[in-house]
């Protein structure tokens, strides 16, 4: 979430863990993609001792969670050059670049993707070319699931934002009610783009990730355990 919440940092040893302080009950731990950077969430008023000691009864639980993210598949910086491996929806296409004294646009094919381009386009034209793609395609799809998801939950989100983010597949802001999602979700099953758009709609219902979180997400989608752990298993991109 991207609420304006009191926030700090803690070294435990010399990995360090974001906290934000929340007015929550319970204590929240995340280790989020794909650098395996630790957040916590903590109730008003709880003692920095307190936070730190919870932290350290879970580090089992955390190194695991970074070693899977640390033997995840990555894939290296996009050229976006021919024949180069691309994603979308899950679906791994190859990409061909065609000149064409025209605007810029895509096309996707069976087993391509393909670039049309203005002759001598730079890398950085090529990248934003695609980019802009993907950001609309995501932004077409997530409409349509946004519309159904607040029908479903009785709630009304407000902007629609599609960015680049390393940290996070998405967020919410309850106060304005902006939902915020990872362009690179374009790349995953549309099974995944489902599941974070719900988790983040739900957010307008119950704003943070306690049981009644949980709730609703088992209650609306109870396989989303499964469509959370699908994000992992595509790669990552840098």
């Amino acid at each position: 979430m991207t609420q304006a919440f009191p926030s700090h940092q803690l070294l435990i040893g010399a990995m360090p863990v974001d906290v934000t302080i929340k007015p929550i009950k319970h204590l929240h731990l995340s280790v989020v993609p794909p650098d395996g950077a630790v957040r916590i969430s903590a109730p008003q008023g709880m003692s920095a001792d307190h936070v730190r000691a919870y932290v350290i009864g879970k580090l089992g639980w955390i190194r695991r969670q970074q070693a899977r993210f640390s033997a995840q598949r990555r894939e290296s910086p996009r050229l976006v050059v021919e024949r180069e491996s691309h994603y979308l929806w899950g679906r791994r296409l190859l990409l061909h670049i065609e000149e064409a004294h025209a605007a810029p646009r895509v096309e996707v094919h069976p087993q391509r993707l393909i670039l049309f381009l203005r002759p001598g386009s730079t890398l950085e034209k090529r990248q934003s070319t695609l980019a802009a793609w993907y950001r609309n395609e995501l932004r077409k799809e997530s409409i349509s699931l946004i519309n159904h998801w607040q029908q479903q939950l009785n709630v009304k989100a407000n902007k629609l934002f599609i960015q680049s983010m390393t940290r996070q597949w998405g967020s919410c802001n309850c106060r304005t009610g902006n939902i915020r999602l990872n362009t690179h979700l374009a790349q995953k099953p549309k099974p995944c783009l489902d599941y974070i758009v719900l988790h983040e709609l739900s957010h307008l219902l119950v704003p943070n990730h306690g049981s009644d979180f949980i709730e609703v997400l088992n209650k609306q989608m109870p396989d989303w355990p499964y469509r959370k752990q699908l994000l992992s298993h595509y790669p990552l991109h840098l």
